[in-house]
């Protein structure tokens, strides 16, 4: 720890136990020695070793039970801003993506549906509603829409593979999309199956998917637990 630092001491403390979850070193369920003694494995007084595992419960990093201990829960899920879907970026890092169809099925476009696609009022779509989990936590709820003319796609085949991966094998190429991204709470429904509290920070993106001649794809809504994902960026100076 580098106490000239003008970085909070409790926040070097919880960066280099953040850094070991990441790297593996600190692997899932590895229950963690009480504060008293990583206090003084690391050099630091109590209350500081106490705000940095407060920091890294709040990141969802790690979790403390009676009368076992704190133990540390699956890594933080970061997600690169690039065109890829999030099976893609899970099974990259070896999250072990697991997807639940909640719903597939084909129906009428609504107006703002049809706007989104660009596609007539009324015509065909495919909705989808998903619930993807990476090392058996649910990480976030799907929902996508596609024109029912470009692809078919069966409940079995979402199930065990990413959209993107089903899309690239129709033929279909994927060349650019516009997303936004944004934050809320949690309601009831979804808190349920994410297996969060009412009222948990969610955060939301919305991303129009486009092929190579500039039509649209997919548009899709998603909301993911904001204790198990982020979103990634560089940015550039211009």
């Amino acid at each position: 720890m580098d106490r000239s630092s003008p970085v909070p001491l409790y926040f070097q403390v919880a960066q280099h136990i953040e850094r070991s979850i990441e790297a593996g070193a600190l692997p899932r369920g590895t229950r963690l020695p009480n504060e008293i003694v990583l206090a003084q494995q690391l050099g630091v007084s109590r209350p500081t070793m106490r705000k940095a595992m407060e920091y890294l419960v709040g990141k969802g990093l790690v979790v403390r039970q009676r009368g076992v201990g704190t133990r540390v829960v699956s890594p933080k899920v970061r997600r690169a801003l690039e065109l890829t879907s999030l099976f893609d970026d899970l099974d990259a890092i070896g999250q072990r993506p697991t997807t639940e169809v909640l719903s597939n099925t084909i129906e009428d476009a609504s107006a703002e549906v049809a706007e989104l696609l660009g596609v007539p009022r009324g015509s065909p779509v495919i909705a989808i509603r998903r619930l993807r989990s990476a090392l058996n936590q649910p990480i976030a709820c799907l929902t996508n829409h596609l024109s029912a003319s470009r692809i078919t796609l069966s409940t079995d085949a979402l199930e065990t593979d990413g959209l993107y991966q089903l899309l690239r094998r129709s033929g279909v190429q994927l060349h650019s999309a516009t997303q936004v991204i944004g934050a809320r709470t949690a309601t009831a429904a979804e808190a349920r199956m994410l297996g969060l509290s009412k009222g948990s920070a969610l955060l939301t993106m919305q991303r129009t998917a486009y092929d190579d001649h500039g039509s649209v794809v997919e548009y899709g809504n998603h909301v993911y637990s904001a204790a198990r994902y982020s979103f990634h960026m560089s940015l550039l100076s211009i």
